[in-house]
């Protein structure tokens, strides 16, 4: 049963609804920084930076997921995703993760000139968030 204080939240991904619910908040990263949404909160478009959006449903549950980009738009009563990339802890395989995080290092140490550095910084993060999603942090 949704609260007084409940808003909708709509994740929609390439191939797939991915979540639709009732949340009293919402946790995600933007290319601003951090944001937690309530309800009323101003509305609001802005990029999704790679981070975990964390739901916390009406219920009491908490859902993470790993959300690495996409776009948000907030208004008082909804906030509606459209992730080009999300996955749920249990779609997300570890070994690879930790294999992508540890290439995309080797890259970054080596500082070879042929090397871009904004694309190896991004996959870095993306395999961080990756991890950290499914452990929890």
């Amino acid at each position: 049963m949704a609260s007084d204080n409940s808003f909708i939240v709509k994740i929609t991904a390439p191939d797939r609804l991915f979540y639709s619910g009732n949340a009293d908040m919402i946790e995600l990263t933007t290319t601003e920084g951090q944001i937690g949404v309530y309800k009323g909160h101003i509305p609001l478009t802005a990029v999704i930076a790679p981070g975990t959006v964390r739901i916390y449903e009406t219920e009491g549950q908490v859902k993470s997921a790993a959300l690495i980009s996409g776009f948000v738009e907030i208004l008082q009563d909804k906030v509606e995703i459209l992730a080009e990339d999300i996955l749920w802890p249990d779609e997300i395989d570890v070994k690879r993760a930790e294999e992508a995080k540890i290439r995309a290092e080797r890259r970054i140490a080596e500082k070879a000139t042929d090397t871009n550095l904004a694309r190896a910084e991004l996959a870095l993060k993306k395999a961080v968030v990756r991890i950290e999603t499914v452990k929890g942090e």
